[in-house]
């Protein structure tokens, strides 16, 4: 039996792998059971951690630390590298009104709280360790305590009252989404409605029938109108043309362009007739449509190529080739020459066949390359995102420092590094399935090591009569708003539900209940909207809980 007891009972490396490797694997099996159509995912991890604890299953202290650190940061800098080429974009479209959403849920998670505090026996520095439990919130339960310290109030009171809320605070965005799922979501909500964000692209074609266009060159007609447009292929009688800049156009030509849809209309106007045609379904075969110009697909494997411009390799001068458009994960973009390209895009170059090859070499078109992640980057990454996270920032008029803690930190250094790392010829690509499991592992590390040190003394806890209380009015504190706004935000026919939930876990800063939507939904648009409020989200509530204990007990 001493065997036994070493796996399991006695404090040691070995040992801590083992419970936390049982408790994830027994989680992962369990969360794929589906009961009504509904699973809770990676989530499940978590409630068998409180049962673990429950049972007197422990790690030593320091791993445990260490894995619910590293495991959290993981997860949230891998998120912000996943969706980092695409959070700019989506900041200038749906960013501001998604973070105005997760703020409607943030004032009235805190508008409940402090009116609660006036018809419950509840102090407000216990009813503020209360919210950031609700919220799952830790860097705003620090600087709830050191802003009590600085009025000389104790922050025990709320740092139990976090504690005791913490759990539920979790499991209540996920029971606040079963909930609108089961009673107001319809099946056209679970699908994506972000298709113009996912494909930047559209095809059409166009005969030229504009006299003012005929003998004028691409070159011109793109200077004189300004319109952002790709022209992989001009039909001239029975010739098939590759198209370049000095390539003069005429009456009756017909014109197979890459552009947007906003430009669709003013292309009409400029070249004079829309050929009704559809050549942006999901498959075509594009080399089926000339037998004298090829489209193919080639992978930039070249490290040296990243963060170059398009127009800086001069494809179409050298190689006598066009870049129609540029694949980046799912999303479709144009390929224009201020694009700047990044490691591992797929680019699609329209030209003769010995042409491409041509191309196909100096593009490098290794698959190999991108099987290996760049396991040094995201190491590298996650120091910086944890050194920025403590940097103190002094915010006029509060006493105490506010920092943005190992969740803001690393998700806001991976979302820059993920954007911005080609500019400086930073190899940020990771393939897929790697990106997935390092944000599963992550998650999974996290979740088992906060439901271990919760289930110690939950059922305890939930048994004292200020314990149920205090439970009760965080869960509704957790799931009030998020129904009542995840409600209102789905009648507006605006979000997918998809969004709505990313929206929802963003604004209560909860990694697990984003883990049951990425687990239960389809598509990408849960981490991409969690990413784009979360930053906002973290701030403000840390900001709130300084600025009400500065105001109400000084």
């Amino acid at each position: 039996m001493e065997w036994i007891n070493g796996l399991f009972c006695i404090h040691t490396a070995l040992q801590a792998t083992v419970v936390l490797s049982l408790i994830i694997s027994i989680g992962l099996a369990l969360g794929k059971l589906r009961i009504k159509g509904i699973s809770l995912g990676v989530a499940f991890v978590f409630f068998i951690g409180i049962i673990a604890g429950h049972f007197q299953l422990s790690i030593d202290t320091t791993v445990l630390q260490f894995a619910e650190t590293f495991g959290l940061t993981l997860f949230v800098y891998t998120l912000g590298l996943y969706v980092g080429p695409n959070f700019f974009g989506l900041m200038r479209h749906e960013g501001i009104a998604n973070n105005l959403w997760s703020f409607a849920v943030i004032a009235l998670g805190t508008i409940m709280a402090l009116g609660l505090c006036f018809i419950t026996p509840i102090s407000l520095p216990d009813m503020m360790g209360i919210l950031c439990g609700a919220t799952t919130n830790t860097p705003a339960l620090g600087a709830a305590q050191q802003a009590l310290e600085s009025v000389g109030l104790s922050g025990k009171g709320a740092a139990l009252g976090c504690a005791v809320t913490y759990p539920l605070g979790v499991i209540g965005v996920i029971l606040g989404m079963i909930f609108i799922r089961r009673f107001f979501v319809k099946s056209a909500d679970l699908k994506p409605k972000n298709n113009t964000e996912t494909d930047k692209t559209y095809v059409v074609q166009f005969e030229i029938i504009n006299p003012a266009l005929n003998g004028k060159t691409l070159e011109e007609i793109s200077r004189m109108s300004h319109i952002k447009f790709i022209m992989s292929r001009v039909w001239r009688n029975n010739d098939v043309i590759v198209p370049f800049a000095n390539t003069k156009l005429q009456l009756g030509d017909n014109v197979m362009v890459v552009t947007t849809v906003d430009e669709v209309a003013a292309l009409e106007m400029l070249f004079g007739k829309k050929i009704e045609k559809d050549w942006n379904k999901q498959k075509i075969d594009w080399n089926a449509i000339d037998t004298h110009v090829e489209s193919r697909i080639i992978i930039l494997s070249r490290q040296v190529l990243n963060g170059r411009h398009l127009g800086s390799l001069h494809l179409r001068d050298t190689y006598g080739v066009n870049v129609s458009r540029i694949r980046r994960g799912d999303v479709k973009l144009l390929a224009t020459d201020d694009l700047r390209l990044q490691f591992g895009d797929r680019v699609t170059v329209v030209g003769a066949p010995q042409d491409i090859d041509h191309v196909e070499g100096f593009l490098g078109n290794t698959a190999q390359n991108l099987n290996e992640p760049n396991l040094g980057a995201i190491l590298i990454g996650i120091i910086l995102g944890l050194a920025l996270g403590t940097i103190p920032v002094n915010i006029p008029g509060m006493d105490v420092p506010m920092r943005l803690g190992i969740a803001g930190g690393p998700i806001i250094v991976g979302i820059l590094i993920g954007s911005l790392g080609p500019r400086a010829h930073i190899i940020s690509y990771t393939t897929p399935s790697a990106s997935l499991m390092l944000r599963k592992l992550g998650l999974s590390l996290y979740l088992a090591c906060l439901g271990l040190e919760a289930g110690n003394q939950f059922f305890e806890t939930i048994v004292r009569p200020e314990g149920l209380l205090w439970i009760g009015i965080g869960l509704a504190i957790t799931i009030i708003p998020v129904i009542i706004i995840g409600i209102v935000t789905l009648f507006t026919h605006k979000y997918d539900f998809g969004t709505i939930c990313g929206i929802l876990c963003g604004s209560m800063a909860n990694p697990m209940a984003l883990g049951y939507a990425n687990d239960t939904l389809s598509g990408d648009t849960a981490s991409i909207s969690y990413a784009s409020v979360y930053p906002l989200g973290m701030f403000l509530r840390v900001v709130i809980a300084q600025v009400v204990i500065m105001i109400f007990c000084s």
